[in-house]
């Protein structure tokens, strides 16, 4: 069985087993956690009743992802601006997508 499932502002396809890096969510490794957003199921082209699904996923660890530079330039006025970003990630392992 499979799911959609929103969470950070991003949705994601899961199935049991699967390993997913979603924005920073509050816990600790070794927890697991209920993902309570699912906007679809489905198992083999036949779609199930979302509300009913409940997804609950062990949180791996909490990671950052690599740096994205952002660097402003405006041509001929001297100015330049240059800045670095860390995303902080959580690591999931989708334990189970089952019809509550």
């Amino acid at each position: 069985m499979f799911a959609i499932v929103r969470t950070g502002g991003k949705q994601y396809r899961v199935a049991a087993g699967d390993k997913i890096a979603v924005e920073k969510l509050a816990g600790e490794a070794g927890e697991t956690i209920t993902l309570g957003d699912v906007l679809l199921a489905g198992e083999e082209g036949v779609v199930a009743d979302a509300s009913k699904v409940v997804v609950s996923a062990e949180i791996i660890a909490q990671a950052k992802s690599e740096k994205v530079i952002v660097f402003k330039k405006r041509r001929r006025h001297n100015y330049r601006r240059k800045n670095g970003h860390r995303q902080l990630l959580t690591l999931l392992r989708i334990v189970s997508v089952a019809a509550a």
